[in-house]
């Protein structure tokens, strides 16, 4: 067969199955892509100030003392910048949940009410016990309030005052967890800059991959994962106090790498390492927004530069399902507006098929049509650039190590350039036929606009918009029948 009828069926083939796919057809009228940020701070993370002259007694919260912006104003600018939803997540402090409660609950009402068409979450930036942080995501119904004024007032690793050591350790995390996943409506947890206190390339600071695979373990309908494009990508070192705060991200041990985590844009790093192991491990983007760069501080606006798409009827449940399931992909610099990946058994119709966070029945042997449908920018950003896509890596990984920290399975099984990508309407298509090798378990997808093979670690004072990269979550594949 020439190469070019070859090609022409296979397009044919990937167009028709796109159309064909249940996820995307038959929901279509449901679910659309929906962009957020899970990740915003308001003038409810406060700073909190012994009195000198009464240590004894509990410091009040200096309101607007980590972030001077309302939850109202984070709404609109969400809105200005394309997103669909928000979670307002401030972190705390002593008694601070008795803050949220009183002051920041009202204030989500109200915002929800003065911006109706953003889906407005209720949450927190969890202060981990024996770690950093994760954004806690409530489901939206009549318990929200209480459910998370219950959980940080029993689990917040610096709600007691005095200070209580026991509150802060990685048991009592897996206890917090446990204890989440056995309320009547379980929220929905994200780790936050899940390496931001590594202390070097492939080494890790608070939190391991296997310290991750434990949440997961212990509250599998929870823990979602991790965040893969972590926050403050518009810090600056002029306006940095230390290495740290100049850099993206405020990553002061070693560097994102692309605007990226490690555990993430490292190839075949912890992402696949735990992706390897068997879980279902969704990536996501968020602006971490405290300040912004225009006002002195190291942030965009929500949607602004980050944003995390999830496939989803525009109501709060089916975004956390959504969350939940890994029907997500991520993005920077708005590079694409959209992001299909879809697999199929090359077979008689009806195929076997599957899409982002779902899983394919495979057997050895199968051939699969790898179908990647994106909608490339067509307006200017808010960096003022139209971006364009270089390259998209098709990514396969199989089963890892127990205790591994990295995955040597994983392998770009093909790089598409633009020679390969082919129109149809608004969108770009490009699609692979591959044999299943024996023991692949997922497939993922990167691309960027810059021409880097792989991630570079980024460096101080570099301009973000000129490097701009969007990963989808898995397809993951089983033979287990």
């Amino acid at each position: 067969m020439q190469p070019m009828m070859r090609s022409g069926r296979l397009l044919a083939s990937a167009i028709a199955l796109v159309q064909a796919l249940p996820a995307y057809a038959e929901e279509a009228d449901r679910r659309r892509w929906l962009a957020g940020d899970h990740h915003v701070h308001s003038i409810y993370s406060a700073r909190y100030e012994a009195d000198p002259e009464h240590p004894e007694r509990l410091p009040d919260p200096v309101i607007g003392g980590d972030s001077s912006h309302t939850i109202r104003q984070n709404a609109e600018m969400a809105r200005r910048f394309g997103l669909d939803w928000m979670v307002a997540t401030d972190h705390g402090g002593p008694g601070h949940s008795a803050l949220n409660h009183d002051r920041a609950w009202p204030d989500v009402v109200a915002a929800r009410r003065a911006v109706p068409d953003i889906v407005l979450f209720y949450g927190m930036e969890f202060d981990v016990p024996g770690g950093e942080h994760a954004s806690l995501i409530l489901p939206t119904d009549q318990a929200e309030r209480a459910t998370l004024c219950d959980i940080e007032s029993r689990f917040g690793k610096r709600e007691a005052f005095p200070a209580d050591p026991s509150r802060n350790t990685k048991a009592r995390m897996i206890e917090a967890l446990r204890y989440m996943a056995a309320l009547p409506v379980p929220p929905v947890l994200i780790a936050n800059h899940p390496s931001r206190t590594a202390t070097g390339y492939g080494e890790w600071g608070q939190h391991t991959p296997a310290e991750y695979q434990a949440w997961q373990k212990a509250a599998p309908g929870v823990v979602a994962g991790m965040e893969g494009a972590p926050g403050h990508q518009a810090a600056r070192p002029e306006a940095g106090e230390d290495k740290a705060h100049g850099s993206r991200g405020l990553y002061g041990g070693f560097p994102t790498m692309g605007g990226f985590d490690q555990m993430v844009a490292r190839l075949g790093g912890a992402w696949d390492a735990l992706l390897g192991k068997g879980l279902h491990w969704t990536i996501t983007a968020n602006s971490d927004s405290h300040g912004h760069w225009r006002e002195g501080g190291a942030d965009f606006w929500p949607g602004e530069y980050s944003k995390t798409w999830v496939f989803a009827e525009a109501n709060a449940s089916d975004i956390l399902d959504g969350l939940r399931k890994g029907r997500v992909f991520v993005t920077t610099g708005d590079l694409v507006e959209r992001l299909d990946v879809t697999a199929a058994v090359v077979g008689p119709a009806p195929s076997r098929a599957a899409a982002m966070g779902e899983t394919l029945a495979v057997r050895g042997g199968d051939e699969l049509d790898i179908t990647i449908r994106f909608r490339p920018a067509r307006a200017a950003n808010a960096g003022g650039q139209v971006p364009k896509v270089d390259h998209i890596d098709l990514i396969a990984g199989g089963a890892s190590g127990v205790d591994a920290d990295g995955n040597g399975s994983t392998r770009i099984v093909r790089r598409f350039k633009s020679r390969d990508f082919r129109t149809d309407g608004e969108d770009v298509l490009v699609s692979h036929r591959i044999k299943v090798p024996k023991g692949t378990t997922y497939l993922r997808v990167r691309g960027t606009n810059t021409e880097q093979g792989e991630p570079e670690p980024d460096i101080a004072g570099e301009d973000p918009w000129r490097d701009l990269w969007f990963y989808s979550n898995p397809v993951y594949l089983s033979d287990t029948w």
